[in-house]
Parts: structure tokens; sequence; C-alpha cells
């Protein structure tokens, strides 16, 4: 007892020189639990427990609550409690704090003031081996207050050690000040809802001056116009916590705040954040305040108010935009930052530069006020020009201060009018005019020719004659020679020339059709062509073939008549082609009829070859080949839904044509896109002109064009299912091998129709393919094709230059640049490969130099899986290196016929065949894949990462063993995705070994590739 004694007067005297301590972090919060430096009055009220010994000790007291004042510090008292039993044994003294509501902690601290006296005053062996110089801390976590004086029992089983607490500085006597701190962390269960903390003296001279309980969390911080509120540290001293913020008044979401609780409650990682609502600043990064009056801010950001622009005004506050002042506009192009403007002012000084009989060039001065802007355009009007007028620059919307008319009528009196124009002037005031108007009147025309007439003929020679009008007594209008081309109908003419209104040609083919055209040269140049004249050799001559000056009444009805019978032949021919049409459609083959294909009977089956194709470019004026192949719609019968897709010369867009009198029918619609160059506009329509010559259900059917008003259109049947290539890779595994044989067959017979014709496509791809809702499938895009002629040895066109598509060209064509139906067939052979494949791109991601090289070594490509041996086999015919062992289109179209009737004959699948190179080398490419997860990745099979690891597939080595058995095991059980793996799998062999290389399989063991 005497020991105990001093114990309590050396803990008086220890406490005399304490010094403050503040335990509140400076940039932290802590929300205390509990601090008994802050209780003054009354008792802590803290359990005690002495777990007796055996024998018992009857001086072992236990714990002791003490009240002390710190004398010099504060008058308050404290309230400690002491434990210094060092002279008993087995001493167990236990002492637990009430319980502790822990709200939203996540964890708590636990912070503790104490001494303790060191041991080695004693002298007694005994003695000295019971005193300690630790203590015990445990917890209890419980959903409510359970405790009390037995529960729970006074145990380490039923308590959780938090740590055993040392003493760093010990006391050696009673007089000396030694004063110990120690924080200690406690997670806390998931859903807990308070705390008991227990102290355990097993032998020490222990003293607990200040005990203290509390959470850290991150305080209320805005950052970047998003509000954090204060959020409890994590569960861990590691971990951190994630906050979404949340935008302050009058800002918006960028992207999402959020800000991490760090554990030693500071916040840190910011990420996203918002920004200010037009109309308001931001201010410190804390808050948004409205815009000033005559000061605006039109877009989301964190940017300040700004004046308003020069011309406009606001006399409101937390403006987005200010107004402009009379007179004074605003473009909805133009920035809201931008000063208003005004409309230019009217064109200066115009004048005629050249003039002729059909053409004129007018020039002007650019406006003395440009309203402020930079965007002036011009725009003629010219009331009595005709539709076929052209301008160059177009006639609206152009920059230069010049524009020059042709096909203008001779000696005809025009008035033209100058507008300028700009961004605003749309909005401009409608009675300010801002144009320059003039007036000119064109030239008397240079040797007009008229009155053509066939004056004698015969098997083999035609003579003909004509008129000219002008003043012939004038030099000016003198005859200098003709130039008179003539040839037979839709192809090449041949020049002659002649000083004499009168020519002869001879050794013609006999009753062949030819078309004669004719010009003069006078001193002032050359004149314009005469209208087409037909004449037919060995037949009688049919006076209505004549060009005549128009003249007397009966000629007049004698015309209109001839143009009825016209029209109604050409209703008749229409009607006739629409039922054969119909018959072709209805007339299906019972052996092929099915879902995927249908077969139809040509039209016309032509006996031998027949070249009935023409090719627009053989005309001077390609308008001319517009009027003759193409029918002109009117653009108020057709309505544009949606934009489908974009082309070389414009959008390409679905839309419904409502022609009256016909059932409305949707259609697809190509526009020429806005300030396309006048090439871009001839290739356009020359693309039309092709087009407009096919009939037949597996090439694209052109229904008509728009030429007469803008945008200029090309107007096509709808199909549904668009470009092949990216329906088959969209539809990967899904259709039967009997479809995509009908696909092919398709295709095939739509190239047979153009061969017979005399045409090569030149660009056969799958993605020029487009397919219907029903899988028939069309040829399309004819920007690449050009006319052959099939008569001659060679039959091929040769190219000038331009892009080749490498991939799907015949070796001879990539060499010499020669184009045939041979190297079509090929090409034809490469979108098989594609249809089979689903749309793999071929020779994969091979260099154009690589593929050229392997092809002319003799490689060819492998069949993919599942590639039938009879599809493979035709593939291989079409990539016979000499092109006359290429099959012709009439016999891949009757191959793909037998193989649809016999469906048999597709069971046998294709294997990888040994392909031979010249020099026994593979081309020279590599593997781009460094892991088996790029891979997977690369081919958008990375789903199967986790099954490829666990299945011990860690290497590209092991990839190129593997097997459709091996991929079952792997957990790869769809039948698109095996063939998807097995196809890629095929093309890494090709690449890096040769397709001639076979490698061992992988096998299983255990469920893991070995």
């Amino acid at each position: 007892m005497a020991d105990y004694k001093s114990c309590v007067g050396y803990f008086s005297v220890v406490l005399i020189g304490i010094l403050s301590f503040n335990v509140v972090g400076i940039f932290t919060k802590e929300n205390v639990l509990l601090d008994t430096s802050k209780v003054i009055s009354g008792d802590l009220n803290w359990t005690k427990k002495i777990v007796p010994a055996d024998p018992p000790d009857q001086l072992n007291g236990g714990w002791n609550e003490v009240t002390t004042y710190l004398i010099n510090l504060r008058l308050d008292p404290y309230k400690i409690h002491t434990s210094c039993h060092v002279d008993s044994k087995n001493v167990n003294n236990w002492l637990r704090t009430p319980f502790i509501d822990v709200g939203n902690a996540n964890s708590l601290f636990i912070d503790m003031t104490f001494t303790m006296r060191r041991c080695v005053k004693h002298t007694d062996p005994e003695k000295i081996q019971s005193c300690r110089e630790t203590f015990n801390l445990y917890s209890y976590q419980a959903d409510r207050d359970i405790a009390n004086n037995e529960m729970p029992t006074w145990d380490d089983a039923s308590y959780s050690l938090v740590d055993i607490i040392p003493a760093h500085l010990l006391a050696e006597s009673a007089n000396d000040v030694r004063l110990n701190n120690v924080t200690k962390f406690v997670p806390l269960r998931k859903g807990v809802r308070g705390i008991y903390f227990a102290f355990q003296d097993t032998g020490a001279c222990v003293s607990l001056v200040v005990v203290k309980v509390y959470f850290k969390l991150c305080p209320n911080i805005t950052r970047s116009f998003a509000f954090f509120s204060e959020t409890p540290t994590g569960e861990l001293q590691t971990s951190s916590v994630p906050k979404d913020g949340v935008c302050v008044a009058h800002s918006m979401r960028v992207q999402s705040p959020l800000y991490y609780c760090m554990s030693d409650g500071t916040w840190d990682i910011p990420q996203g954040g918002c920004q200010c609502d037009p109309g308001y600043e931001g201010v410190n990064d804390q808050q948004c305040v409205g815009c000033s009056v005559n000061t605006f801010k039109w877009e989301t950001g964190n940017s300040s108010c700004q004046p308003c622009p020069e011309h406009s005004y606001t006399d409101a506050t937390r403006s987005k935009e200010c107004q402009c002042y009379n007179s004074y506009y605003r473009a909805d192009t133009d920035s809201k930052s931008m000063p208003c403007t005004q409309p230019p002012s009217a064109p200066r000084s115009i004048t005629v530069v050249t003039v002729s009989d059909t053409m004129v060039q007018l020039s002007w001065l650019p406006p003395d006020k440009l309203g402020g802007r930079t965007d002036t355009v011009y725009r003629v009007d010219c009331p009595k020009c005709s539709l076929d007028v052209m301008y160059s620059p177009r006639a609206d919307s152009f920059n230069s201060t010049s524009v020059e008319l042709k096909r203008l009528q001779p000696s005809t009196t025009y008035v033209v009018k100058i507008y300028a124009e700009n961004g605003v002037s749309s909005l401009s005031s409608p009675e300010q005019p801002k144009y320059l108007q003039h007036e000119f009147t064109t030239e008397a025309t240079i040797a007009e020719i008229y009155d053509i007439k066939l004056t004698d003929y015969g098997d083999d020679f035609l003579t003909i004659e004509w008129k000219v009008k002008g003043n012939q007594d004038s030099l000016d209008s003198q005859v200098l020679q003709y130039e008179v081309r003539n040839g037979p109908r839709g192809e090449k003419p041949v020049s002659n020339f002649t000083t004499t209104a009168t020519i002869s040609f001879k050794d013609l083919f006999k009753d062949q059709e030819y078309e004669i055209r004719i010009k003069g040269e006078t001193r002032k140049g050359w004149g314009e062509f005469s209208s087409p004249f037909f004449a037919r050799t060995g037949t009688p001559y049919d006076s209505k073939n004549q060009t005549e000056e128009p003249g007397t009444p009966l000629e007049i009805i004698i015309g209109a008549i001839v143009a009825v019978i016209v029209c109604m032949a050409i209703a008749g021919l229409m009607v006739f082609i629409l039922i054969n049409r119909i018959r072709r459609q209805e007339g299906k083959n019972p052996d092929l009829d099915g879902p995927y294909h249908h077969v139809t009977v040509p039209l016309f089956q032509p006996s031998g070859t027949i070249k009935s194709y023409v090719d627009p470019h053989t005309y001077e004026d390609p308008n001319q080949a517009v009027r003759e192949f193409t029918r002109e719609i009117d653009a108020s019968h057709i309505s544009i839904d949606s934009v489908i897709g974009g082309g070389e010369f414009g959008d390409v867009c679905k839309g419904k044509l409502r022609v009256p009198s016909r059932p409305e029918m949707t259609v697809a619609i190509k526009t020429l896109k806005p300030g396309a160059t006048d090439k871009n506009r001839l290739d356009f329509l020359t693309e039309a002109s092709i087009m407009g010559q096919f009939d037949d259900p597996n090439v694209i059917f052109l229904e008509g064009v728009v030429t007469k008003t803008s945008p200029i259109m090309i107007v096509t049947e709808y199909m549904a299912n668009g470009s092949l290539d990216s329906f088959l890779r969209k539809n990967d595994g899904q259709l039967s091998v009997i479809q995509l044989v009908g696909m092919m067959r398709g295709i095939a017979s739509g190239m047979k129709y153009l061969s017979e014709m005399g045409y090569v496509h030149r660009d056969l791809a799958a993605r020029n393919i487009l397919c219907n809702e029903s899988l028939v499938c069309k040829v399309a895009d004819f920007g690449l094709s050009r006319e052959v002629d099939v008569d001659t040895t060679e039959g091929a066109y040769t190219t000038k230059g331009g892009k080749i598509p490498v991939r799907w060209t015949a070796p001879e064509a990539i060499t010499f640049r020669k184009f045939t139906s041979a190297s079509d067939a090929w090409s034809f052979g490469v979108v098989m490969w594609e249809v089979i494949s689903y749309g793999e791109r071929p020779y994969w991601n091979w260099s154009n130099q690589d593929v050229i090289k392997a092809v002319e070594k003799g490689y060819r490509l492998p069949p993919p899986m599942e590639c039938p041996e009879a599809i493979h086999q035709l593939m291989l015919d079409c990539w016979q290196k000499e092109r006359g062992h290429r099959p012709k289109f009439v016999a891949i179209v009757k191959s793909l016929d037998k193989l649809i009737r016999a469906p048999e004959l597709l069971r046998k699948m294709a294997k990888p065949k040994p392909h031979v190179f010249v020099d026994n080398t593979p081309p020279e490419v590599a593997n781009n894949f460094a892991s088996v997860e790029e891979w997977l990745v690369a081919i958008k099979m990375d789903r199967y990462r986790d099954n490829f690891m666990s299945a011990g597939v860690t290497s590209m080595d092991q990839v190129l063993r593997i097997t459709v058995k091996d991929l079952e095991t792997i957990g790869v059980s769809l039948l698109g995705h095996q063939k998807k793996i097995i196809n890629s799998v095929q093309t890494l062999r090709a690449q890096l070994l040769g397709p001639q290389v076979q490698l061992p399989h992988m096998h299983m063991s255990e469920g893991f590739l070995v």
C-alpha cells in the first residue's frame, strides 16, 4: 500500500510540469468522440474490474480514478486513472470506457498520454519479474451498448487486442517528469454503431493522464466550382475515399467532379470540375456571379465577362449576348463576340471584257462599303438566260469580281444584275437592293449550219450537203473551211475537213447508221457543231433525219406528229421493259428458290458478243450523254429523309421518290457537294451516263438524275443492307454456306451482263457491291469503269495513271495497267474470298508491295475457315496467272448454279494447301502482335482474355497451334467467335511461316494447353 501512495504522490508532482499539447491537425478536421481532458466535474464513470489472482492478492486495488490540478497551466482539474501494484503477483486489472458512438466514421484514432515508472528499483527477483513497463490496449465493437460489469468477459478472447503499449520515457524517481504520448489507428467493421476501449494492467506502475478518441475528416472544400462536403477518412491507413462534387450555383458539370479524401484527412487527386453558365463569370474558383450591364458571356466556361462588341449593347445583367443596334446584324454562324455588321453596298463600274455570239465576260469593282465584314460574295441574276447557260464561276456565292456566261443565244439582248452579299444580307431589309445592272447584246453567230441533207447513198458511201446562215458577202462571215465528224452511231467519230458545203464518205460499212456533225470556221473563229444528223448506208433516205431551219407551219405540224410518234414508241418500250422486269422477278428458277437469291432471264439474249455500251467520254458535250442515257427528274418529286453515307462527290442520302401516277418508292440519292469543280460535275454526271445504260437485276438501277436545279443528284434504287463488306462483318457467322454462294452467284450474274456489253469494271470489290433486304447483291460504283473493245485481240483498257486497288487487281493490270474482263474475273475471285471470310481484309495487314511481290511469286490466298473446297478451287481458277486461262463470267455463273442445285458438293471443306514460291521465300511480313492480349484486342475478342490466360495460352507460339477443339476447352463456344479466331490464326500462320508449313496442334492436359 505504501508503494501505491508513493506512486500517487509521484503523479501529482509529474503533472505540475506538463506542457500544453495540441492534437488538432492544422489542415484536417477531427471529430472528437471522447476526451477525458474536457471532463472537469463529476467522475468519468469508467468500468473497472480486478480479475482475481490465484491465490488472491489483497494488496491489488485495481485501477483508481484520481482528480488533480495542473499548477500554472489551468485551474480546472484533470481526471486521471492510475494503477500501480508492482509488488503484487499475477496482476490483471481492467479499465473500460463507456460505449462510444462512432457515427459515420470508417476508422478511429485513440491518443493516450500516460506516465510509467521504471522497474529496476526492485531488488527482490520475484518482484522485478512480476513488474511490467507496458500495458495492453483492447477494443470491442458492437451495434449497441451491451456492456455491464461482467459482459463482455474480461479476457483477451472477448476483446480484440489493438496493441501492447510501451513507455518510451520511464520515470526513475518521484521527482522525474517523463510524459508519453501514443496514437493508435483502429479500423472499424463496416456498419458498426459503436466501440469500447479497454486498458489492461498486468503489473505496471502506470497513470492514464488523457485519453482522446476521434476520427479524421476531410473538411468542406470548393474547387473548380464544385463543392465537396466533409468526408470521413477510409477504413485503412492507406485507403482513399472518392467523393463526388456538386456544382455551385449557376454552373454546370463539364466532367464529373471527383476528389479523394486521403487517410491523413487531406484532399488529393482532383478530377473534373464545373464551369460557369453563360451570363456568369467565375470568382476565385469558388463561385459564379452574373455579368454586369453592357457585358456578356455567351458560352459555358470560366472566362470573364466581356464588354459588348462594337455596334451592340445590353441593358440587363447576366446577359448571354448583346443586341445589335438598328440596321446592324449578326449572322447565325457569327461568334457572339463578333461585332454587329451590315450588308455591303452594290458593286461598282461593271464592264464588258469580252463578248461573242454565245459568250460574254463581265467585270466590276468591289463595293465601296463592305459592312465591316470580309465574307463578301457575288450573285448573278440573268432573267432571260435559259437553263443551259453555264456560269464560270457558278451563278451564286463566288468571290471573284468577274463572271463568264456561256451558251448564250446569238444576237440577243440580255440584262444582268450583279448582287453583292455577305453573311448578314439575308437579315437586312428587302427594300434596299444591293445590285448593279448591266445590259449587253451578243454578236451574230459564226457559221451556223442548218438544212443538212443526204443527196446520195449506197452500200458503202454517203453524200451530204448543208447550208450556212449569215451574210456571206461579209468577209467576217465567209466560211474558210468546215470540219465534218462522222462515225458509226455511239462510237468515236472521225474528223474530215472541206472548203465546200458538201462531202462524200466512202468505204463505209453496209447497212450501218452513221452520226454526222458539222461546224464552220470564219475569221472570227470556229462556230458550234450542228445537231447530230443520222444517215444509213444501203437503205432509202429518211427525210425526217434532216436538220432544217424552222419555217412553214406544215413543217411544224410534221415535226409535232413525229414527236408524238416518238413519244408513243418510247412509252411502249418502257411498258415492254417493265413487263419483262416483272416477269423476270416472278419467274424464279424452282431449283434456286429461297431467300438468298433469285435467277432471272436477260431481257435480250445476245447471240455472240454484242457491244452495246457507249462510252460517255467519246461525246464532245458530256451533257449530251446525260440527256441520251438518263431521265431527268423534277427535284420537287424527291424528299430526303436522312444521310446514310458520304461519297467522293458529296453526301449519299436515303429518301422518297414521288412521281405522279407512280407508286412512292424508297431511293438512294447521291448529291454533288456545293463548290464542286467543273471536273467534279463532269465525273459525277459521267457515272450517271454509264449507269443509265444498264438494266439487269444484279446491277444497280438508275432511276434518274436532277441537273436543272441545285444540288445535282443521281437517284438510284435503295439497297437496305448497304455495302456488302460492311453487311458481312455485321453478320459474321450468321449466314449459311448456300446463302453466301447465292450472293456470289448474283454478283457473277451482274458481271456477266456487264462483260457481254463490252464493259470492264476495274474496281470489283465487296465494298462496291450493294445488298438489299432479300440478300440480292448488285454491282455498283462505276467511277473507275471504262469500255473495252471485245472485238480486238487484246481487249484491254490502258490507264493513264492513278490509284489501283492492289489487293483486288490482277498482276497484268498492276504491271502494265491493262484491264480486261479477265482482270475483272481475278477481282471476282477476291470478292468470293471476302464473302466466305465475312469481310476479312484480303492479304490481311500486308503492305501493297508485299502483296505484289507475293502474288508475282505464285502465292494465293488460302481458304478461309469452313470454305467449301469447290468454292476455293473456283477462286484459284480466277487467280490463274495467264489471263486467258481464267474462266469467263458466263462459265462462273454456270459453276455457281451447279453448286446451288447440288448443295452436297459444298460439304467437303477445303484444307490449307501448300503454295510454292518461286524462290521458296514467303513475303516479308512480320507478326505485329507482341502478346496474346494485344492479338485478342486487335480481332475484337478480348472478352476471352481471362479464358486464354487461365488455360495457359500466354504466347503467340501457342496461338499458332490452336484448334477448334482447343477453343471449346478454353470456353469459346459461339460458332461465329470460333470462326473469327481460327481465321485469324490461319492468317498469322500464312504471314509468319507461309501456308505450306503445318504446325503440330496443342493438346489439353487437365484443362490447360501444353
